[in-house]
């Protein structure tokens, strides 16, 4: 059993950016997709619950995919700088912002943006209230899993 507050001491906590795209390439193929991940869509689907399994080893790996295809198609930049992991190496928390979404530059926002998107090895807990997420990124949630 997991201690409740360890998912909130790696969602506040301090991860490493994957600066480079073959950086994030990398990253994907250290990932094994049935290693017990949870997958959450800020504003689109419920937060996993007490309970709750992880994501199936194919949920997974459409989730690797359709967000990697999404990144590199929307966040036109040379660089990646928009995912974070704890751990780039062997992580338990990836979270994914959205290149839709990133504020001001440099995090210099008051009110900087969250994810749009985390992965994590450890039920997500106290991600507090969570506003609706753009139809567009909702439809892409829906595109990619029906079922959800």
């Amino acid at each position: 059993m997991t201690d409740p507050a360890e998912f909130q001491r790696l969602y506040t906590g301090r991860l490493w950016s994957v600066l480079a795209w073959d950086q994030l390439a990398a990253l994907w193929q250290r990932i094994d997709p049935a290693a017990g991940w949870y997958l959450h869509a800020f504003g689109v689907s419920p937060a996993p619950t007490s309970g709750a399994t992880p994501a199936a080893p194919e949920r997974v790996s459409a989730f690797m995919a359709g967000i990697d295809d999404l990144l590199g198609s929307e966040h036109r930049e040379t660089y990646c700088g928009i995912v974070y992991a704890d751990n780039l190496e062997n992580p338990r928390l990836i979270k994914i912002f959205d290149p839709n979404n990133l504020g001001s530059s440099c995090g210099s926002s008051k009110h900087p943006p969250g994810p749009g998107w985390i992965m994590s090895r450890l039920p997500p807990k106290g991600l507090g209230v969570e506003k609706p997420a753009p139809a567009g990124r909702q439809r892409w949630w829906r595109e990619l899993f029906p079922d959800s």
